[in-house]
Order: structure tokens, then C-alpha cells, then sequence
């Protein structure tokens, strides 16, 4: 047999992994849909829009966008606090169940018909509130069979469904506020016009972000390509439904919006 000295081509392609998202109440299947605008009522933006954000914040940081890297630390701490927010909730609902009398014994409040949802997500930071959502619906879940039981009266469900539902959707409304600013630390660099307008429409920057000392423990790596075209921000490489979907990972996948 012939032999040759030509390096293997393996030609191995993406990694993919199937991942979806079961939901049991219609609390938490609201703050995934969200609430399209209509007359006299705004629009409530779900996770489905949160991700979508987080996508791009992620290719504006791989962009070298300092204003990215900004906003994906602003997320993370609002990420901690939502957190906070529905751990403080957990505990009250597990201090009512304890008040359950041990010859009482309840078993889990499952829906007999849950929705499962799709999940294709790039970004990790729409990952953690993936995983956020997923243990309000547990919570959710939980509040309901306390006052089912009489261990909560309505007024106290629907105080805490709403706090847990309003950290959730204060976490995607200020996801929203993020804009792609267009520039590069070589414009702040160079104090060339990009970098000019960039300071004039989104204000200053703290030092350590701007010269790239501080960045999200999530941020991906900065990709350089030479000179960025400019107006090639990160909706370039998305597909045209992005702002209403999620887009599929180089080497993972992760969320979109689905129909219940």
C-alpha cells in the first residue's frame, strides 16, 4: 500500500447539543412570551428578547466594542440581584411549606401537560437567566401548592409571584437599553471621529473597561480583523429574524422563542 506524507483533513464540523426548557405554570410561560405592544398598552419584553440582546452584546464585545464589555457587566450585577430576589423568595415559600404537620405528606404540583420549549442560545449570560426563569417556575410552582394548602393566604401569593415576575422582567427591560456603539478601543486610541460620536451619544466609560482590564467574566475573546467596515455591527452575522429569535453557537447551541 502506497504510503504519503499529506497531513489527515478529519474535516470535523460544530458541536451541537439538543436543549430545551420545560415550564409547569403559565406564570413563568408569560415571562418567556412576554406581551406584544398593542393600542394603549406597551409591549413587556420576555426572555425570548432578552437573548436576543445578549447575542449581540456578545458580538459587540468580540468586536472590541468597549460599550459592549460595559453593558455585559451591568447585566451580570443585574443578573446577582434577580437572583438575590428570587433566593429571598424561595426561602419564604420553604418556611411556609415547613408549617406542613409531619402526618401530612404533599407531593410535588407538576402540570399534567407542561410546555417544552427549544432552547438555542449563544451567549452565557442568556443562559443564566434561562436558569433564573426555570427556578421562578419552580417557585411559582410551590407558592401555588402553599396556598393551595392554606399556608398562604391570595394577597401573599400574588405579592410574591409579582416580586419574582418584576426582578425577571426589570433584569430583560434593562437589557433592552443596550445599543451596539459602532467604534473599537483603537478609535478611543486613536481619538478619531468614531470615538468622538461614540462619547458623545453614550457618555464616558470607566478606565478599566476601556482599556479592556475589566470585562465580564463571560466576555468571549476579542476577534480582530484588521479595520471593522464601519455600520458592521453585531446584527452582521445574524439572521434577519435575530430580534425576535436566537441564533445557533459556533460550537453549542442554545435559545429562541417557541410557540407554547
Amino acid at each position: 500500500m502506497a504510503t504519503t506524507n499529506e497531513p489527515l483533513q478529519l474535516n470535523l464540523g460544530s458541536l451541537r447539543s439538543a436543549m430545551s426548557l420545560t415550564l409547569h405554570t403559565h406564570h413563568a410561560s408569560r415571562i418567556w412570551h412576554g406581551r406584544a405592544a398593542a393600542e394603549g398598552r406597551p409591549g413587556i419584553v420576555g426572555l425570548n428578547g432578552y437573548i436576543a440582546q445578549m447575542n449581540k452584546m456578545r458580538r459587540g464585545s468580540e468586536q472590541d466594542d468597549p460599550y459592549s464589555d460595559f453593558w455585559m457587566l451591568r447585566i451580570e450585577d443585574k443578573l446577582d440581584q434577580t437572583k438575590a430576589t428570587l433566593q429571598s423568595l424561595r426561602e419564604q415559600v420553604d418556611q411556609a411549606l415547613a408549617s406542613v404537620p409531619p402526618a401530612l405528606t404533599l407531593g410535588e404540583n407538576l402540570n399534567v401537560q407542561p410546555v417544552k420549549l427549544p432552547l438555542f442560545v449563544n451567549a452565557q449570560l442568556g443562559f443564566a437567566a434561562v436558569y433564573l426563569l426555570a427556578d421562578y417556575d419552580d417557585i411559582a410552582r410551590k407558592l401555588i401548592l402553599a396556598h393551595h394548602t392554606a399556608l398562604i393566604d391570595r394577597s401573599t401569593l400574588e405579592r410574591w409571584l409579582n416580586e419574582g415576575a418584576h426582578a425577571l422582567r426589570s433584569l430583560f427591560s434593562l437589557a433592552q437599553q443596550y445599543r451596539y456603539s459602532g467604534c473599537t478601543r483603537d478609535d478611543f486610541a486613536a481619538k478619531n471621529a468614531a470615538a468622538r460620536a461614540a462619547l458623545e451619544k453614550f457618555g464616558e466609560l470607566p478606565q478599566d473597561v476601556l482599556e479592556g482590564t475589566r470585562r465580564s467574566k463571560f466576555a468571549p475573546p476579542i476577534v480582530r480583523r484588521g479595520l471593522q467596515q464601519r455600520g458592521d455591527g453585531p446584527d452582521a452575522a445574524a439572521s434577519p429574524s435575530d430580534e425576535a429569535a436566537t441564533t445557533e453557537a459556533p460550537e453549542t447551541t442554545a435559545g429562541e422563542d417557541a410557540q407554547a
